[in-house]
């Protein structure tokens, strides 16, 4: 017997919608946004294309002191998977400058709304 449902459709919209909201901040640069989208615990991570940032404090950080220059991209596949109500996994494929990446995020419903709790962005080298 399944424990929890996967792909419920009104929380896969919950979550394709936080997605969106991170995908539009990120591009813009709305800094306040993606601070807010990133659970605030010393056990949230972000590997980076440069970077492995520990805790919400080194992600804010490194979120603070970015350049905006650069960070349009178009997103090639984006696959998003739910767990149950509180759960859910967000990858995409994309390209940035010529060149193409992946990036892959957990995310976990908390009293504040979806946040991300873990995320990993890298490039594919041919």
């Amino acid at each position: 017997m399944q424990a929890y449902a996967i792909n419920i459709p009104e929380i896969v919209a919950e979550v394709e919608a936080a997605f969106a909201r991170y995908e539009q901040a990120l591009v813009g640069n709305d800094v306040a946004v993606l601070d807010e989208l990133f659970w605030r615990s010393e056990t949230t991570l972000r590997y980076g294309a440069t970077e492995n940032l520990y805790g919400y404090d080194e992600i804010k950080n490194f979120r603070a002191g970015r350049s905006p220059a650069g960070l349009a991209r178009t997103l090639t596949k984006i696959v998003i998977t739910t767990y149950g109500r509180n759960f859910a996994t967000a990858s995409c494929e994309f390209e940035r400058n010529g060149k193409n990446g992946r990036q892959s995020q957990t995310w976990m419903r908390t009293p504040d709304g979806w946040r991300v709790v873990a995320a990993h962005v890298s490039m594919l080298l041919a």
